[in-house]
């Protein structure tokens, strides 16, 4: 195992629950099914999104900003474009004060943020997805991507 996968499964043990940022309530959105993935892992997920605001999704209900988020939240998962990251990032750090990831997923990158929070002691990870980075992880990712674990017997 590497540093990094050491690093990154740290992390994933370690969090308890996670904002995800920029969700989507279709299923067929990235976000949606992170999101939904997390959730039945057992993590306990925030959907942030202030065009959905108020919005059931998944057992919960989407806010609008992290400052309306009233527990505390381990992990701030980004779905928004690397330019909409440092305002993100700035609220997540005065909004939660034991935060202790701010995860940017694939194709999400931001350097000043990210050092801006880890100044503050907080892990960061970008342009990773921490669906896929689980799977890989602990197991559940086999060849092509899929789990391809036998599922019939008679196989």
């Amino acid at each position: 195992m590497t540093e990094m996968d050491r690093y990154l499964k740290n992390i994933l043990t370690r969090t308890k629950t996670i904002a995800v940022v920029g969700v989507s309530t279709n299923p067929v959105r990235p976000s949606y099914y992170v999101a939904r993935y997390l959730g039945l892992k057992g993590f306990t997920v925030i959907p942030v999104n202030p065009g959905h605001a108020g919005k059931a999704l998944l057992g919960n209900t989407i806010v609008a900003s992290l400052s309306e988020i009233d527990q505390p939240v381990d992990m701030v998962d980004i779905f928004r474009r690397s330019e909409a990251v440092p305002p993100i990032v700035d609220e997540a750090l005065d909004v939660f004060p034991d935060l202790q990831t701010i995860w940017m997923q694939i194709g999400v990158e931001h350097a000043e943020a990210a050092a801006k929070a880890e100044a503050r002691g907080v892990d960061v990870v970008m342009n990773r997805c921490p669906k896929i980075e689980y799977q890989r992880l602990f197991g559940e990712l086999r060849m092509g991507g899929f789990n391809t674990g036998v599922i019939s017997s008679k196989l």
